[in-house]
């Protein structure tokens, strides 16, 4: 039976998702859209197990967040998930956080991918888009374009830990926002704590426990670059960190 395309529950932020400042990790944004997702998903009776008989799941393959205020230890948000758009193997969300004064203190959309049991894009069935109500239209994916790293590009290179696997066998995706904020974090004053904020990621690769990960970040043209590649050189993210101009993502 349908549903609607959209779905809002309350999150508290734990000790454990706040950073030394006390504030929500920027990737808790992230993880929480995540959950939401597949929250929405279990409420039109398409939960995980559902999708291991069809021999389907769902990827992450880009987003975009824009953070404008804080949410402190202990605050509690509203998040509001809903579908916005379908598109052969894709699917589109928009999350937005709310503080208790109804405050919108970020946004975001993920472009997710159909996937197989072979890891092949498939067509969205149509037994998926007809469990959410109303027409949502299409989308254009987001696209990270990234130039060429300077001799001058900082560089971090480190190993993926067995905390950041997710029940997929990969680096979640939240983590590689911790990648690039633990990159860029600076005492004093740095891009990631500016608000507003704005991270655009585009997952090219995925990336199994113990990959060796190479990664660069450089100013381009008033905002931050950063590019993750393997051991081999294959690039496995792609991702933007802004400060000018942002508005929330939608708006």
């Amino acid at each position: 039976m349908p549903i609607e395309p959209r779905l809002e529950l309350p999150y508290r932020v734990r000790f454990d998702e706040a950073g030394p400042d006390g504030l929500l990790r920027a990737s808790g944004y992230l993880r929480w859209a995540q959950d939401m997702a597949w929250r929405h998903s279990e409420a039109a009776g398409l939960d995980r197990d559902w999708y291991a008989e069809q021999g389907l799941t769902w990827l992450i393959r880009a987003a975009e967040l824009d953070i404008v205020d804080r949410l402190a230890y202990g605050m509690t948000a509203d998040v509001l998930t809903e579908i916005t758009g379908f598109r052969r193997v894709w699917a589109r969300r928009r999350t937005s956080f709310r503080d208790a004064a109804g405050k919108t203190v970020a946004s975001s959309l993920t472009d997710w991918v159909l996937i197989n049991e072979r890891g092949v894009p498939v067509r969205v069935p149509q037994a998926i888009a007809e469990r959410f109500a109303g027409d949502v239209g299409t989308f254009s994916p987001l696209r990270v374009e990234l130039s060429q790293a300077p001799r001058s590009a900082s560089w971090r290179e480190f190993a993926v830990r067995g905390s950041e696997i997710d029940p997929l066998g990969h680096v979640n995706n939240a983590a590689y926002l911790d990648y690039l904020d633990e990159h860029l974090a600076r005492p004093g004053g740095d891009a990631t704590a500016a608000l507003p904020r704005r991270y655009r990621l585009e997952f090219v690769l995925s990336a199994a426990p113990g990959t060796e990960l190479l990664g660069r970040a450089w100013p381009d043209d008033g905002s931050w670059s950063y590019r993750l590649s393997d051991a081999d050189g294959r690039e496995v993210l792609r991702a933007s960190l802004d400060t000018d101009g942002v508005r929330l993502v939608g708006g």
